[in-house]
């Protein structure tokens, strides 16, 4: 007998705009493929696990009375391989959304049956249950919430340009087949743009490592301003072609591609795709960047399994933040926060898990430490393996309304961590117990007028630090050749400290242009120091990647020598600029473009005086503008006081942006402070008000339980670090190549890359991207 729970539901079908967790717990990472499967709330579409021991699944309907769900388990299906008629296999093809071959997925077949909690988890089968029918087959045959994350992670927005809806192009005429066969300037006869304006045809850029093309299709349009050209090769029968515009730079969409085609003889409809797309190139570069899982003499790294041990599955350009993530939870605060202290919290959330903080960091903390998704399987080679967890749920989470890191691009590893420690404060900011504290210190900065000798100190607290490699080329036979001398740690340190020399500074005590020195130094050190060496030259105004290794001294790196001494006795300090007052603040930066900026090496300093005198017109314009600027006694003054009506721009949030947050029930203290933190961006400062109900708005110091003032870092010595994890990066840029984390775990190094977990006895320390150094 079927029970009165479904005699009388009254449930929606899930919408195509629905969240649907059909493919895994919500609150761990069991899914649809284990043996109980996974169930899926009828009404909110949750799904939960039925582990005997978590009981998500059960959890669920004791917050919210959802009794109904569907219990769905995934089976695979043997599947003949399928050949061609002469016997051979099918050629492989990329798959934009999966970065898997077609030929390997696997065919699935699903098992339902209906359950009710109210009723002690009783089951029906789906024949006796036809008034849920529809809801259950519309449940199975939804995209699901990961699916829809990754769809639209990987929809890049390509819009038409003026240049392409207004394109004009010469006289028609037929290209003959030899026009078509190689670019016109040289014999390569692939990567060929065909110019839509006047039908040359031209190769492309020349890449990094030669490959690409010989820069002819560019060469054209520096010739002729003629910007509009397609990649032969891409282009279908359906209309669709990879579409560059030169004077945007971009990639455009052209509406009317077919007539512009045909304007050269060439019909669409009988075209065929025939080389890959640029986004299927690039997909293509980054797999190919992969860690050896071997030893020097050809073995197999040994395989790691078991508690913090769990690889972490590549979503597609994923691997930037899978290398932070792997080296941070290595970290004992957040072990403690995010695994510990966040056990119980499924059994009291009542918000939707797949959107609550606390739910997703504790899920992923599990995932990774907990050993439960960590243990070995066997492959077809007897090679034992391991298949990971993929954090999809988070990373849409973490990224949700960021321009870059909601993408599937490939991101910077160390601006993605300073992202994450900064969402991290936002979202702890009145727990008292944020992990990223581990990471703060202070360091001072000293500024000496040479002609009057007065002083100025400043502190400023801060998370990591970047620092420049010094290059020396290895000399051969008196000539500098390409290859460049291993370089100290502490080398990396000293020039971070060392004096700097500017002219033309603004000395507000001698009224006039002086010389001047810098140097900045450390005056508390964190529990974990993050160090970011800058291996990046600019050459032809392009910046390119060297390859010098990083050698660190045996035993602990002692960094006394650092901390800073503070004002001295006998030293007058500067008095304030004149023109600072009270009225004057500095304008409002777009964030992303400071941080892809100082991922370049440039101070922030310098970064937003660049953004400054460019309008705040992107990252790419203050570049260039930087460039130009480099020499200008100037550049790295204090930004001048702005008042908010100087040049048009904002010096901080509109009232109507305060007024539309204090009509929702909050206090103008309280709008302010929440545009502040999230760069005058009113959507995200209501989620942030949301999220920090008990905060006044009002700045204070911040004290803790006794009422102190809280010191961020440690002003004691000694000062005693060792390697704690490092994130290595092969590549010729940061956004593209590959990204893994080695971590030091009981006495030995283990490699994480991506899903793969192994223990290396050659770490390559010296070519690290970014470094964990623990203090002692």
């Amino acid at each position: 007998m079927v029970c009165s729970h479904i005699e009388n539901a009254s449930l929606k079908s899930p919408s195509v705009y629905t969240q649907v967790h059909k493919e895994e717990c919500t609150q761990c990472f069991d899914n649809q493929d284990g043996p109980e499967g996974i169930d899926v709330c009828l009404s909110c579409f949750n799904g939960g696990c039925l582990d005997t021991h978590r009981h998500h699944a059960l959890t669920h309907y004791q917050l919210t009375e959802h009794p109904l769900t569907v219990n769905i388990r995934r089976l695979v299906v043997s599947q003949p391989k399928r050949v061609n008629d002469d016997g051979t296999p099918p050629p492989q093809k990329i798959s934009k959304i999966a970065i898997v071959m077609e030929n390997e997925e696997p065919q699935y077949e699903y098992v339902t049956k209906v359950r009710c909690y109210a009723c002690n988890g009783s089951e029906e089968s789906k024949e006796s249950t036809p008034k849920l029918n529809a809801i259950v087959d519309a449940v199975l045959s939804s995209l699901s919430s990961a699916k829809q994350s990754e769809v639209k992670a990987w929809e890049e927005v390509i819009t038409p340009c003026e240049h392409t809806l207004c394109l004009v192009q010469d006289a028609p005429k037929k290209l003959q087949q030899q026009d078509l066969a190689h670019c016109a300037d040289c014999e390569l006869n692939e990567n060929l743009w065909l110019c839509l304006a006047c039908g040359n045809l031209g190769c492309g850029r020349k890449q990094y490592d030669g490959s690409g093309g010989n820069n002819h299709a560019i060469d054209h349009f520096e010739k002729t301003g003629h910007g509009v050209n397609v990649k032969l090769g891409t282009i279908t029968a359906e209309g669709t072609a990879d579409i560059y515009c030169y004077s945007c730079d971009e990639a455009r969409l052209d509406n009317d591609l077919a007539t512009h085609l045909a304007n050269w003889g060439i019909n669409v409809a009988h075209q065929t795709k025939t080389e890959k797309s640029m986004t299927e190139l690039q997909l293509e570069q980054n797999m190919k960047f992969d860690f050896s899982m071997t030893t020097e003499d050809g073995k197999q790294l040994e395989p790691k399994f078991g508690p913090g041990y769990t690889g972490l599955k590549n979503l597609g350009n994923s691997c930037y933040m899978a290398s932070v993530l792997q080296s941070v939870f290595n970290i004992e605060s957040f072990q403690e926060r995010y695994f510990k202290q966040l056990n119980d919290h499924a059994m009291t959330c009542t918000t939707d898990p797949a959107t609550c903080w606390y739910c997703q960091l504790h899920k992923l903390a599990d995932g990774l430490l907990s050993g439960r998704y960590s243990q070995p399987l066997i492959n077809d080679e007897g090679v034992k393996y391991q298949e990971g967890i993929a954090p999809g749920m988070f990373k849409a989470l973490v990224g949700k309304g960021h321009e870059e890191f909601s993408t599937m691009r490939q991101q910077d590893a160390f601006e993605f961590f300073q992202y994450l420690c900064k969402t991290i404060q936002q979202k702890e900011h009145i727990s008292n117990n944020d992990p990223t504290k581990a990471f703060d210190f202070v360091t001072e900065q000293r500024l000496q007028c040479t002609k009057c000798k007065k002083v100025r100190y400043q502190k400023d607290k801060t998370s990591s630090i970047s620092v420049s490699v010094p290059a020396h080329k290895i000399q051969s036979n008196g000539e500098a050749a390409d290859a460049y001398e291993p370089v100290e740690f502490l080398e990396c340190l000293d020039v971070f400290v060392k004096d700097e020399n500017f002219d033309g500074y603004n000395c507000s005590n001698c009224k006039e242009k002086t010389t001047a020195t810098r140097s900045v130094r450390f005056s508390t050190f964190p529990e974990i120091l993050v160090v970011n060496p800058r291996r990046f030259a600019f050459i032809d105004w392009v910046p390119q990647k060297l390859n010098i290794a990083i050698k660190f001294p045996d035993g602990l790196i002692q960094l006394d020598k650092y901390i800073s001494q503070g004002q001295q006795p006998g030293e007058e300090t500067l008095p304030e600029d004149e023109d600072t007052s009270s009225n004057s603040s500095e304008p409002t930066f777009n964030q992303n473009d400071i941080d892809q900026l100082k991922s370049m090496g440039f101070s922030e300093n310098r970064c937003k005086r660049a953004l400054l005198n460019t309008g705040h017109n992107g990252a790419d314009i203050a570049m260039s503008w930087m460039f130009e600027h480099m020499e200008d006694p100037d550049i790295d003054d204090p930004l001048p006081a702005t008042t908010a009506s100087h040049a048009g721009l904002s010096s901080g949030p509109s009232e109507d942006q305060i007024s539309t947050l204090q009509d929702m029930g909050f206090s103008a203290a309280q709008a302010k402070k929440a545009l502040r933190e999230t760069n005058n961006d009113t959507e995200r400062a209501l989620d942030w008000l949301f999220s920090h109900p008990d905060d006044s708005g009002e700045e204070s110091t911040p004290m803790n339980t006794t009422g102190e003032a809280v010191v961020v870092g440690s002003a004691t010595a000694p000062f005693n670090y060792k390697l704690d994890s490092f994130v290595s990066h092969k590549g010729t840029s940061v956004h593209c190549g590959h990204y893994v984390s080695h971590v030091h775990k009981n006495g030995e190094w283990v490699l994480f890359n991506d899903n793969k977990v192994a223990v290396t006895p050659n770490p390559p320390i010296g070519e690290a991207y970014l470094y964990f150094l623990q203090r002692q």
